[in-house]
């Protein structure tokens, strides 16, 4: 953070009227657009990304740092808690959308923690750690010196949680984290329970991969940029939703979210199909579907790909390939799509 003397006592005058609080992410999109009601005052202590946080009442004042996180709140229907959102990648889809309209956006892309303070927040939720650094919203351990809890999505900590879990497993458990943190249990744990069942449902489809046949390889084209693919490494939420519908990621053997790769290295993993997110709302050159295809399609080596020839191709929202509220979306329009590709019966 920027000035911290100068601004840290205005800062805590402005608190002073606020609950302090941490969480998780949680939600329930059918009704976003319906408020939570006031949860009664009750200490809460959840772990967050290795710190605990305690809160001895519900958030009033809660600010999302990017739109996973601001979509997770709404599933809650907290938007008349919160005092702010950033970073908007896409269009808010439409069962968010009036309750997105009376959340102050305090900056269009990444908040800066001058930006962050203005809002006097009482609570804090982000779907990354890289959000907390000292050139954006100001570190954890700046924003808790000022009795501000902060929380980072489980899914985004792998070195802290408890080991087995899957990136699914730790997106719920944001969602009921968040739910004790807010006071709307409930609600948070409809939401898991739902999500759980969506998520068993596309599991199916591993089951009916066609016998007598290896599973099916995937290349999940995220984006393009300065003619350089990016695709789903292992520790990416799509490698574990391929494992649950019965392909693998081509991409497996690297060990990390989105790596840079060369068109040569793809066409030599040469996937049996290929998952292209659709960023075009976010607008930079190569983000959307149309222009990815156009690329492989003109490219000298990926347009000989059998993949690519015969069009064995599936289009997801780019943003529900990252950890969200939305991503089991994602997963059954992947299970429909083998589907649709031949590879289940």
């Amino acid at each position: 953070m920027r000035h911290p003397a100068r601004l840290g006592i205005a800062f805590a005058i402005a608190l002073a009227t606020a609950t302090t609080g941490c969480s998780a992410a949680t939600g329930g999109s059918s009704s976003a657009d319906k408020p939570a009601g006031q949860a009664a005052a009750k200490p809460t202590t959840v772990t967050s990304c290795g710190q605990k946080l305690s809160v001895d009442n519900p958030p009033k004042r809660a600010v999302a740092l990017d739109q996973t996180s601001t979509e997770t709140l709404l599933e809650l229907g907290l938007q008349d808690r919160m005092a702010g959102t950033a970073n908007l990648k896409t269009k808010i889809p439409p069962q968010y959308q009036s309750a997105y309209a009376k959340i102050p956006v305090l900056a269009p892309k990444i908040a800066t923690s001058e930006q962050l303070r203005a809002a006097t927040p009482d609570f804090v939720v982000a779907g990354s750690t890289d959000l907390f650094t000292k050139d954006r919203a100001g570190t954890r351990e700046e924003l808790d010196a000022l009795k501000v809890p902060t929380f980072v999505s489980a899914v985004d900590c792998p070195k802290q949680n408890e080991a087995g879990k899957t990136p699914f497993d730790l997106l719920f458990a944001d969602y009921e984290n968040l739910g004790k943190v807010f006071g709307t249990e409930e609600r948070a744990t409809k939401l898991a329970q739902e999500q759980r069942a969506a998520v068993a449902k596309a599991g199916e489809t591993a089951s009916k991969v066609t016998k007598g046949q290896d599973q099916p390889t995937v290349v999940y084209l995220y984006s393009v940029f300065n003619g350089m693919p990016y695709v789903a490494g292992k520790s990416s939420l799509p490698s574990e939703m391929s494992r649950i519908v019965g392909a693998t990621n081509a991409f497996d053997d690297v060990n990390e979210d989105w790596p840079e790769v060369s068109w040569e290295e793809v066409a030599k993993r040469n996937p049996d199909f290929i998952v292209i997110g659709d960023l075009s709302e976010r607008g930079r050159p190569g983000d959307s579907a149309a222009e990815k295809r156009e690329t492989m399609a003109k490219h000298p080596v990926i347009s000989k790909l059998a993949a690519v020839r015969n069009n064995k191709i599936i289009e997801v929202p780019g943003i529900e390939l990252d950890p969200s509220v939305r991503s089991v979306h994602a997963l059954s329009l992947l299970a429909a799509g083998m589907k649709d590709l031949g590879y289940v019966r």
